[in-house]
């Protein structure tokens, strides 16, 4: 296929579906130029039993692709409600397809969603496939795939055939014999300041010091505001050969001029050409896309198995039978036609489970294969090439089922119940969850949970606590909201739904609003937690997942973890006394921008940093600053007496009661161009007055060098657009403050900020300059105390502080966020950033996209059936990393908790000391001295220190005798909430040899 077929790039996306908020997260992922490609591609799926609805469940809350065609006129049997979560017990007996229309299309408005009809046991032809850009075929026979891939392949028709059988799931791709991907990695462009050219035969760049490239062999570069060597500038992009962390070559530049100084390299993305086989010539030389490499050898006899599958079913019409040994002897024989060398316990395996059908699996392969649709669509990201093979085999319970076991009973558990077993699923069904946050990877772990029946059992329950409530933006990847439930309470609404979905679950599933944390410790508490066999964030946040690890190490339960951050995600399972906490290890910190560097994206980020600094300085700390000097008594004396900035912030507050108090619009609009001409104009060139650009430093060097780029001052022009939207945003923001109406017509705005007289200025001598953000911000100030209106003038008046919302766009914060940005970046003459990607950096909004929600969970799940199986070894687990835009997997085994000892006592964080009825200090001190052979010579709790060994005597003899509970009450002065049962205490201990030791935390109940 030649890059002509990636769909006509002028489709445009819907804007309808755009300006709603609809498409925001995964436009981070994927950008508008995939998005468009995305929109002219119909898609054809085959197959909805599961996988093949899970795969077009995420075509239509995140894609906006043109059009998903799905194909299964075959009757709904019970097993199915399994996994295919949108069928329900009443539509046992009609068409898979004609039922499933109806509640896909309501997932997206703009998505047309088409039955292709067909009678039961009629096959898909390949006449039916014409005029299809993708054909996804999902548990169609061999024979079929090979029919159908004959013709997509010779027509340049992408072509994806996938399957799951229980516990394993393949999938196969073939995007035809030349496709072209234009962005394999979907990763920002690599950019950095440069110091020198060696002008040569090899050409090779140096970076600023201490500044990584990070480039690899093979990537290509090309070259802005180099000094000198002014050939490079905007020239084609040139292969680099890597020398070292910050040098590279670029190749011949012998002729050339001479290198003098700057310069900016930016990697640029090359276009990749990908050669796929045909499904006839891949299956006799494979190429495997490995997802576990401790499984490596596993490939070949998973090719050959679900080939010898194919072939089973076709001779005895029928699937082998669960645990059935006559059956899985019949496929390993035929798998042994196939490969020799074919592992028989991993074929007998595939016999025993391929009646089954396990939410997590589809979730994990849906999820896969939903992406590579969008790879097909959109050309962005590296496809798979070419087979994958997929199983979760350590997720069989301990104890296998017998065959008797695994019988179906005329349950919608029955797709599982050939995997697990009936004693298995009764485990599963009785099981007791919490699980907090109700947004992607909650609702998708809702989902997975009512297909396994998690908690629907007599003694099961699930709780869900999310205080969040449903916007816009929700919809297009948290697919258990509907446009009709914005504005309730996501727990609420995901409760409902998947009981919905799995009537077993009504009044199992307990909703909760209540976030997690120190404040509503007296809801989560002991006995809540006792009420619980296990819990599974679904946070956006690190600091609650620290929060619930925390709880979880206290009461020893069990945590699922999991995150997403567009297509890259990860899993860690945490297990009491087995595992480290999710607390023990931290990821690196992000890695800090220097603040004068202004390249490439770092500008877009550091402007847009700048520019919301500036929103809150101009429209929400003024206005509290007013009501605050208005309502609090003594707030000058109070509040600004040791600040530093006390002339700055009473010049503030009488510029906003008095000297710039607007009376009408008009008035802010000429406020605002003041604003601008302060900020791009003065400002600048007082900066150039005190440092002009032939500025050196101490040592001689220039000042502005490297990465201190010099600015201009930019001279208002009504007719540039930025330089307006300034003043429209920055006008109607000052007047919400005053409570005044405010106006969007620009030809008002242009009029009356061509008239404003804007006062002469005139560079001040002895101007400190901040040129480091640490460095004291210069006084310049006077007093003007006189000039402030005494409090008791103004009662009643209030100005209006602006709450920062990204998701309105008609509130102009977004808008002026993104014209004083990219103000700042024409003053340092740097690209400016467009308004969606100001918007991600300012609303620190998280790129999102469901494809990497639904595999992450089907992991998480993966690991809950085996803790539900109480499983006891660390090489049970698995920790998983993907990235599904290279694609990755890669899988590791949980690290051990460390140990630490005391004399003999070793101990990790799971450890600790337990006291009950309140005893005494001293009891506590000679239980540690007589059973430990430590002294202890500090106890605290909290932030008290209840008693050190050099207190004193009178202190000792006056709290060690003290009941616990009331040692801390009388040193904290504060009352022990009522709710509270334990106490956390921690204390110094020293061992025999008198060196200090660390020893486990002790809980003392009251």
């Amino acid at each position: 296929m030649s890059s002509t077929n990636l769909g006509p790039a002028a489709m445009d996306v819907d804007e309808a579906a755009i300006d709603e908020g609809l498409y925001s997260r995964q436009l981070y992922v994927l950008g508008h130029e995939a998005m468009k490609r995305m929109a002219a591609s119909n898609v054809l799926i085959v197959g909805l039993k599961g996988l093949g609805v899970e795969i077009a469940k995420k075509l239509f809350v995140l894609a906006g692709v043109k059009s998903v065609t799905i194909y299964d006129p075959e009757p709904v049997q019970i097993q199915d409600l399994s996994t295919q979560f949108f069928l329900r017990e009443e539509d046992v007996g009609k068409p898979c397809a004609e039922v499933t229309t109806i509640r896909l299309a309501e997932l997206n408005a703009y998505v047309p969603v088409r039955n292709l009809g067909g009678q039961s046991g009629q096959e898909i032809t390949v006449d039916m496939i014409k005029g299809f850009q993708v054909v996804v075929l999902c548990g169609a026979s061999l024979k079929k795939q090979l029919e159908i891939n004959d013709w997509t392949h010779e027509n340049g028709v992408h072509f994806i055939a996938a399957d799951t059988r229980g516990l394993f799931g393949t999938a196969f791709n073939d995007f035809g014999s030349k496709f072209t991907c234009v962005d394999p990695t979907g990763e920002q462009p690599l950019n950095g300041m440069i110091v020198s050219v060696d002008k040569d035969s090899e050409g090779v760049v140096t970076c600023l010091d201490e500044t990584r490239h990070g480039l690899e062999d093979g990537d290509f570069v090309t070259f802005t505001e180099v000094q000198g060597m002014t050939e490079l500038n905007g020239c084609e992009p040139r292969k680099i050969t890597v020398k070292g962390p910050y040098t590279f070559a670029i190749g011949d530049t012998s002729k050339f001029g001479e290198y003098k100084t700057g310069g900016i390299f930016t990697q640029v993305k090359m276009p990749k050409i990908i050669e796929f086989k045909s499904l006839r010539e891949s299956l006799r030389s494979p190429e495997y896309f490995v997802t576990d490499f401790s499984k490596f050898d596993r490939l070949a006899s998973l090719h050959a198995g679900f080939q010898a599958l194919s072939e089973f079913q076709a001779q005895q019409q029928r699937l082998p039978r669960p645990r059935n040994a006559e059956d899985a002897a019949a496929l390993v024989a035929l798998a042994k036609n196939l490969d020799a060398d074919a592992d028989d316990k991993v074929l007998t395996e595939l016999a025993y489970q391929a009646a089954g059908d396990v939410s997590p699996i589809v979730a994990v392969i849906g999820g896969f294969v939903a992406q590579e649709v969008l790879k097909a669509c959109s050309a962005k990201f590296h496809p798979m090439v070419q087979h994958l093979y997929f199983d979760s085999l350590e997720s069989l319970p301990s104890t296998l089922p017998t065959e008797e076991e695994c019988q179906p009973t005329g349950s919608r558990y029955d797709g599982q119940i050939a995997v697990f077993g009936r004693t298995f699923q009764d485990k599963i069904s009785n099981f007791r969850e919490f699980l907090v946050g109700a947004g992607a990877i909650g609702c998708e772990m809702l989902k997975n949970w009512s297909m396994m029946g998690l908690g629907a059992g007599p003694k099961g329950v699930i709780y869900v606590t999310d205080l969040d409530t449903i916007e816009k933006s929700n919809l297009n990847r948290q697919f258990l909201f509907r446009a009709k439930d914005l504005g309730k309470f996501k727990s609420e609404v995901a409760a409902a739904a998947v009981a919905d979905m799995n009537p077993d679950l009504k009044g199992k599933i307990v909703s909760k609003q209540e976030p997690v944390g120190p404040d509503t410790e007296n809801i989560y508490d002991a006995n809540f937690f006792a009420n619980v066999d296990g819990v599974t964030n679904a946070l956006d946040n690190v600091k609650a997942r620290q929060y619930m690890d925390q709880r979880c190490v206290f009461y020893l339960k069990p945590l699922l973890e999991s995150g997403t951050l567009g297509t890259k995600g990860n899993t860690q399972v945490i297990v009491p006394h087995l595992t480290e906490s999710y607390s023990s290890s931290q990821d690196p910190p992000e890695k800090e921008t220097p603040s004068c560097t202004h390249i490439g994206n770092v500008a877009d980020e550091r402007g847009t940093q700048w520019a919301r600094t500036e929103f809150d300085n101009l429209f929400v700390k003024p206005a509290q600053a007013v009501n605050s000097y208005l309502s609090e008594p003594n707030y000058l004396e109070n509040n600004l007496k040791y600040s530093g900035q006390q002339k700055e912030q009473i010049e503030q507050l009488v510029s906003y009661l008095v000297t710039n108090k607007p009376l009408t619009f008009e008035e802010c609009i000429v406020w605002a161009r003041l604003q601008f001409e302060e900020r791009y104009n003065n400002a600048i060139r007082q900066l150039l007055f005190s440092l002009p650009k032939d500025a050196v430093t101490s040592t001689g060097q220039p000042f502005w060098s490297g990465p201190k780029r010099a600015p201009d001052p930019l001279t208002f022009d009504t007719n540039d657009t930025a330089h307006l939207q300034f003043i429209i945003a920055a006008a109607n923001l000052h007047a919400f403050n005053y409570g005044l109406r405010g106006e969007t017509d620009p030809a008002i705005f242009k009029k009356i900020a061509d008239e404003v007289l804007v006062p002469e200025f005139t560079p001040k001598s002895g101007i400190k300059i901040q040129i480091n953000e640490n460095d004291p911000a210069q006084d310049t100030g006077s007093d003007l105390m006189k000039q402030l209106p005494p409090p008791s003038s103004m009662v009643g008046y209030r100005l209006n502080p602006v709450e920062f919302e990204k998701d309105d766009d008609t509130n102009h914060h977004i808008d002026f966020i993104t014209a004083a940005s990219n103000l700042r970046a024409m003053n340092y003459s740097i690209p400016v950033a467009d308004r969606h990607t100001t918007k991600q950096i300012a609303g620190k909004i998280i790129p999102a996209i469901a494809t990497t929600t639904s595999l992450v969970t089907g992991l998480v799940c993966l690991e809950l059936y085996k803790l539900i199986d109480g499983k006891d070894k660390l090489d049970d687990y698995k920790n998983g990393f993907v990235n599904l835009a290279l694609p990755f997997f890669g899988f590791s085994e949980p690290i051990a908790p460390k140990k630490n000892k005391y004399n003999t006592i070793e101990w990790t964080l799971w450890d600790r000391f337990e006291f009950i009825n309140d005893p005494t200090l001293k009891d506590i001190l000679q239980w540690f001295n007589k059973q430990h052979n430590l002294e202890i010579s500090m106890v605290s709790q909290g932030v008290s220190m209840l008693w050190s060994s050099f207190v004193g005597k009178k202190k000792s003899e006056e709290r060690l005798p003290m009941r616990f509970s009331k040692l801390v009450e009388f040193v904290s002065k504060k009352p022990i909430p009522s709710h509270t049962r334990h106490l956390i205490v921690e204390v110094m201990a020293n061992d025999e040899e008198g060196e200090d030791v660390e020893v486990p935390f002790i809980v003392v109940h009251i």
